[in-house]
């Protein structure tokens, strides 16, 4: 019998998982990740089957590995950003 993944190692999943999402370049992945990175972990939460939970738990640690390689791709090649984005204000030389 496995023992599931404790409290604070989900919790630590997530949090890195949610940073990670958060590092995307480009807003529709970004937000797309996120959305799926909570759904994934409320899943974990709501397991009752140690053993369900433990392959989940690992899974999510195999999708964090790509998602952070994913991350770094789309950083290179990150395009505009669109109109429903934050848009930072122009830096001009009083502002230095």
């Amino acid at each position: 019998m496995s023992t599931p993944p404790s409290r604070r190692a989900i919790l630590s999943l997530y949090h890195t998982t949610l940073r990670t999402s958060k590092s995307f370049s480009s807003y529709n992945f970004r937000n797309y990740f996120i959305r799926r990175a909570k759904d994934t972990f409320r899943a974990i939460q709501s397991e009752s089957d140690p053993a369900r939970a433990q392959n989940l738990f690992a899974e999510a640690t195999k999708e964090l590995a790509v998602l952070r390689r994913s991350a770094i791709v789309n950083q290179l090649y990150g395009g505009w950003r669109l109109a429903v984005e934050d848009q930072k204000p122009a830096m001009t030389r009083a502002d230095t």
